[in-house]
């Protein structure tokens, strides 16, 4: 099954890339969010210097891409909310003629996630939330995971629940 997972990893990873080099040369660009990736339009020349390597998007292209839209309450997703704070609704909304932009770069900066921008692909990966990232150090539960000892026996750890163990990990690179 992991084999199988990994084959469905970077097949994904390839379609992500073949749709970044696409967006590219027609001059869009590319979000990926929760390991999908959308392509969105060129916000207008007033925004483009607008914090370097920010990433201005439509509400319609927001909710596309991420599945979060702009409610009184703040930016919500299903039963996600996270309020838009007063003082700095300038560096999250800018009415462009007709339309709304939205900050994506700086609601990640709020909500603390991490963002890698490749400006030659014009590519922006926002990667997990820290309370997803850190899922399992909240709950102070280890994912469960079996290995061989030295004799080949394999052992769990949930074998050992309610055990204080001592977990040492090494690696070559």
């Amino acid at each position: 099954m992991p084999k199988f997972r990994n084959l469905i990893n970077a097949v994904s990873l390839c379609m992500i890339a073949a749709i970044a080099a696409a967006a590219a040369e027609t001059g869009r660009r590319v979000i990926i969010y929760d390991s999908v990736a959308t392509e969105v339009a060129l916000p207008p020349a007033s925004l483009a210097g607008v914090g370097t390597g920010d990433v201005w998007v439509t509400f319609a292209e927001l909710k596309r891409a991420t599945r979060f839209v702009l409610k009184p309450q703040g930016v919500c997703r299903d039963e996600l909310c996270f309020p838009v704070p007063k003082g700095r609704r300038q560096a999250f909304l800018s009415r462009q003629s007709s339309t709304t932009w939205f900050n994506l770069s700086e609601f990640a900066r709020l909500l603390r996630q991490p963002v890698a921008f490749d400006p030659e692909q014009s590519v922006w990966y926002l990667g997990p939330r820290p309370a997803e990232q850190n899922g399992y150090l909240l709950s102070l539960l280890a994912p469960d995971f079996t290995l061989p000892d030295m004799n080949g026996k394999p052992h769990s750890l949930k074998d050992f629940r309610g055990k204080k163990v001592l977990l040492l990990t090494w690696a070559s690179w």
